[in-house]
C-alpha cells in the first residue's frame, strides 16, 4: 500500500529485501481523500518541524481531484518496479482500503504486506495509521517502510 510515487530508492529497498528471491506486487495506491484528516496532516507537519506545510495543507488535492495524480503515481509504481525486474500489478483504491487490501491478502496468498507511507506520528501514536490497522486485518505480517524523497 502507498500514498505517494515511488522513488528510484523505494524500488530498490522492496525488490531487494528479500535477496534474490523472486517477487512480485500487487500495488494499493491511497490518494488522499476524506479519511485523511486536515487537523492530523497539520499536527504531523509540527511534529515534523515542517512549519511551512502546515499553511499549505488545503492546497493539496483531495477526494476526487486526488484520483488523477494518484493513477499517475501508480502507473509510475508499476513501471518501476516491473523495470526492476518484479511483477506487479495495482489499482487505486479510494473506498475501504482495509477491506481491498485484505481481499487481496486472501485472493494473492500474499506472504506479507508492505506499506510504504511517509511518517505520520500523531496516527502512529494513537495506532490509526494505515499499518497499525492493517496488522488487525489482513493476517499476514505488516512492515511499515517510510517512503524516501527525491
Amino acid at each position: 500500500m502507498i500514498e505517494k510515487p515511488l522513488t528510484s530508492q523505494d524500488v530498490e529497498f522492496v525488490t531487494t529485501l528479500h535477496g534474490d528471491e523472486a517477487v512480485s506486487f500487487v500495488v494499493l495506491m491511497q490518494p488522499r481523500g476524506d479519511q485523511a484528516d486536515v487537523l492530523l496532516r497539520a499536527m504531523d507537519d509540527v511534529a515534523l518541524g515542517e512549519l511551512d506545510e502546515v499553511g499549505h495543507e488545503a492546497e493539496v488535492p483531495e477526494g476526487e481531484a486526488a484520483r488523477g495524480p494518484a493513477e499517475v503515481a501508480l502507473q509510475q509504481a508499476l513501471h518501476a518496479l516491473q523495470a526492476a525486474g518484479s511483477t506487479a500489478v495495482g489499482q487505486v483504491v479510494e473506498k475501504h482500503p482495509l477491506d481491498v487490501l485484505t481481499t487481496v491478502v486472501a485472493d494473492t496468498k500474499a506472504d506479507e504486506v508492505i506499506v510504504l507511507t511517509a511518517p505520520h506520528y500523531v496516527e502512529e501514536f494513537f495506532h490509526r495509521d494505515w499499518a497499525s490497522r492493517a496488522r488487525h486485518k489482513v493476517g499476514v505480517p505488516v512492515l511499515k517502510l517510510f517512503a524516501h524523497s527525491e
